[in-house]
C-alpha cells in the first residue's frame, strides 16, 4: 500500500521532537512491502525527514491538499494515489481514506499511537477493512475508481 503520513502534529510535535515509535513503525511498514510518503500542507518536508533520519523509509515528499482533497489530489501527478493517509486532522482521512491519529504536541514516553497504528494498518492490509472508529475507507467514487 501507498501510505501518506502528515508531518505536523502527526509525526513531529510543537517541540520539534519525533513522535515515539516512528522509526520502528516505518521500518516494519517497509518490511511488509508498503511505500511511505510524507506530505504536509505547509510544503515539501525533506528537511524534517533528513533531520529525523527518516530518509531510508520515505519514497518521496509532497505538498498535501488542504481542501477539495480529491480534486486537488487528481492534479498532483502522484505516482499512485494514497491507499491510506495518516493525519491528525480528521477531514483528510475521511475524504481520502485512512486513519486519524491523536495530535502529537510534545514528547511523551507514553505515546504509543504509532504502535497501535501499525496494527491497524496491518489489519487493513490483510482484510481490506478495520472496525476501528478512527478508520475511514477510501471513497467508493471519484479519483479512486
Amino acid at each position: 500500500m501507498n501510505i501518506f503520513f502528515d508531518v505536523d502534529f502527526t509525526l513531529v510535535g510543537l517541540d520539534l521532537t519525533l513522535r515515539p515509535g516512528t522509526h520502528d513503525t516505518m521500518q516494519k511498514l517497509l518490511a511488509d512491502g508498503h511505500k511511505i510518503y510524507i506530505w504536509s500542507g505547509v510544503g515539501i518536508r525533506w528537511p524534517e525527514v533528513r533531520e529525523h533520519n527518516l530518509t531510508p523509509y520515505v519514497t518521496d515528499c509532497y505538498v498535501k491538499p488542504l481542501d477539495h482533497f480529491e480534486e486537488k489530489l487528481s492534479q498532483m501527478n502522484l505516482p499512485a494515489p494514497p491507499d491510506l493517509v495518516i493525519d491528525d486532522y480528521p477531514e483528510v482521512p475521511t475524504a481520502l481514506g485512512g486513519f486519524w491519529v491523536r495530535p502529537y504536541f510534545f514528547y511523551s514516553s507514553n505515546d504509543n499511537e504509532l504502535e497501535v497504528l501499525y496494527g491497524l494498518i496491518t489489519e487493513v492490509a490483510q482484510t481490506g477493512r478495520s472496525d476501528n472508529r478512527r478508520y475511514k475507507p477510501r471513497p467508493a467514487k471519484g479519483l479512486f475508481q
